[in-house]
Order: structure tokens, then C-alpha cells, then sequence
């Protein structure tokens, strides 16, 4: 019986080809989900009559993209930390390239649910990418337990941004609704893994510095 070869870790080079397409495809090829896009209820209206609430819905749809563009960029950025790091850590790197594969369903999601409000993605994608990469690289370098604190207080703070944001979507937008409560859940669980795999809690000043670049990124991504 013969055996299966044995995949090695992908080298250096490799990885930052890797990452590099990862940004690319993120910015400006429309993603593909692998699990069908939540579905609403049969005797819900799929998105709000009144004009205003549409703009509403549009535009805070147009800040849950972004967390999730900057979402492929952290898991990406921390992937390959941890993967070309001084000691790589491949099982660490598959764990959070897993995370980022339903990330990239929420992308999917969000991006299709903008096109049917009829609302645009936001301007500076390519910017928030950079940022996000930057960040999550940072993180990445700085070992495993720090990594994966980052991943947790990420997604604990994405997980109450998204809290917020269903209480602001109009309550006739249950297609809106049940995607980013799909999203609460997953974000919720990723946080949860995170931390039975070994994070360390994050100083208060960081997780405050978090949370400022947070606020910018959403008020800013609200409008443009």
C-alpha cells in the first residue's frame, strides 16, 4: 500500500506569494462564500420600504464589509507570522487560516447583501486592508499566546459591534439581520477557540487602542 506524501509547511517565499494573492482577491475580486448566506423568514420583507432606513441599512452593511475586508487582512497577516516566524508554528497558522475561511463567507455575504440595498462598498478598502495587515502582522510576530489574544479581544469587540448594529437595523431588514447575526455567532465562537488555545490577555491600553482604531474605522467606512 502506498503512502501519501507528506505535505510540508509552504517555504518563506511561498507564504508571502500566498498572502500577497489573499490581498488582492480581498480588494478586488468579489468573494465566494462556502456556506449558503443566512436565509430569512417566509413572511419577512427582505429589505426596508422607506428610503432613509435603506440608506441606513446600506451604510451600516458598508461598515460590516470593511471589519470583514480587514478581517482577511489580520488572519492572513497573522498566518504568516506564525508560519515564517523564528520558530513557525503551522498547526497555529491552519487555525487561524481556518477562522479567516468563514471570514471570508461573512465577506461574501455582506458584499451581495450591499449590491441588493444598493449601496457601494466603501472607497478605502485598500486602505483598510493595508492597516488591518499591519496590525495583524504585529501581532503575529509577537508569539502565539499574544496572536491569539489579538484574535480574542478582536473578536469580542466585533462580536458587540455587530450587537449594536442590530439594534440600529431597521427591523424590517430581516435579511440584513440574519446575516450579521450569523456573523455574531461565528465571531463569538472564534474568540471562544481562540482562547482554549492559548491567548494571552491583552494589556487595557492596547485593547483601548483597539477600540479607538475601531471607532475610526467605522465612522469613517459609514460614509465613505
Amino acid at each position: 500500500m502506498t503512502r501519501s506524501p507528506v505535505k510540508l509547511p509552504a517555504s518563506p517565499v511561498d507564504a508571502w506569494l500566498t498572502a500577497a494573492d489573499a490581498a488582492l482577491r480581498t480588494v478586488f475580486v468579489p468573494a465566494r462564500a462556502a456556506r449558503p448566506c443566512p436565509t430569512v423568514p417566509e413572511n419577512g420583507a427582505s429589505s426596508p420600504e422607506n428610503p432613509a432606513e435603506q440608506a441606513l441599512a446600506g451604510a451600516l452593511m458598508r461598515v460590516n464589509h470593511v471589519g470583514e475586508v480587514c478581517a482577511q487582512a489580520l488572519y492572513t497577516a497573522q498566518a504568516l507570522a506564525a508560519r515564517t516566524g523564528p520558530q513557525p508554528n503551522e498547526a497555529l497558522a491552519r487555525q487561524l487560516e481556518a477562522a479567516g475561511q468563514e471570514e471570508t463567507d461573512h465577506l461574501a455575504w455582506t458584499q451581495e447583501r450591499l449590491r441588493e440595498l444598493g449601496a457601494r462598498p466603501s472607497l478605502l478598502n485598500p486602505l483598510w486592508y493595508a492597516g488591518a495587515f499591519g496590525l495583524g502582522w504585529l501581532a503575529g510576530r509577537l508569539g502565539p499566546g499574544v496572536s491569539l489574544g489579538f484574535v480574542v479581544e478582536t473578536e469580542r469587540q466585533v462580536e458587540a459591534h455587530l450587537a449594536r448594529h442590530l439594534e440600529r437595523l431597521p427591523a424590517d431588514d430581516h435579511a440584513s439581520r440574519a446575516i450579521v447575526a450569523q456573523m455574531q455567532d461565528d465571531e463569538a465562537r472564534h474568540a471562544r477557540e481562540a482562547q482554549q488555545a492559548g491567548a494571552t490577555e491583552l494589556p487595557l491600553p492596547v485593547k483601548g487602542l483597539m477600540r479607538a482604531a475601531a471607532k475610526v474605522m467605522t465612522t469613517v467606512a459609514h460614509r465613505l
